[in-house]
């Protein structure tokens, strides 16, 4: 091998490295920053034999507007912030007369001013945006349900983004709220 060639060789093996150690410092460093303004949460729902489970980051509202502003409406948002969130199941579900078998899946919305779609998509994505046109990561042909579902406006303000369960004997109710904005969405199990 020529002594040009073995130059090259190793001007690109350090060049990749380089960009590796860069891509997982640099993007370990970004992760965390924004994890101090939308920190995660993990919520455990459990009733009976059923447990419900979800991952989310949860920003806060610091004097914005939320909703048609910096959640615009009738366009897909990753419920969150930062990661894509997750909600998993250990029963299969009914949402909205749609079937969700029981398993783990990436939790999206389409906020709307009346009505909100909620989608749980079978595949799991590393962050919730697309660094490069900061679109969602959603892809729909992995959706499995789509339910659209009403939303409420609440006579208090949410300063933090929250999902929450709650048990109405029968059912269970998974709650969406930020701002004034509550969205409950009703899982049966089958």
């Amino acid at each position: 091998m020529s002594k040009t060639k073995k130059i090259i060789i190793w001007t690109l093996s350090i060049a990749l490295t380089l960009f590796i150690i860069m891509k997982f410092a640099v993007g370990s460093y970004l992760k965390s920053q924004t994890k101090k303004y939308s920190p995660e949460k993990h919520i455990t729902f459990n009733q009976e034999d059923l447990e419900l489970k979800v991952f989310y980051n949860s920003p806060r509202k610091k004097e914005r507007v939320i909703f048609g502003e910096l959640v615009p409406y009738n366009e897909v948002w990753r419920t969150g912030a930062n990661e894509a969130s997750t909600f998993t199941t250990n029963k299969d579900l009914t949402i909205n007369g749609k079937s969700l078998p029981k398993g783990t899946y990436s939790l999206w919305t389409i906020p709307g001013e009346e009505t909100w779609q909620i989608i749980f998509n079978s595949k799991m994505y590393d962050w919730g945006i697309k660094f490069i046109d900061q679109t969602p990561s959603r892809e729909p042909e992995y959706d499995v349900v789509i339910a659209t579902v009403p939303s409420s406006k609440s006579l208090t303000t949410m300063e933090d983004f929250t999902i929450s369960f709650s048990d109405t004997g029968d059912d269970t109710l998974m709650i969406l709220a930020w701002d004034n904005v509550v969205v409950p969405v009703l899982l049966q199990e089958k």
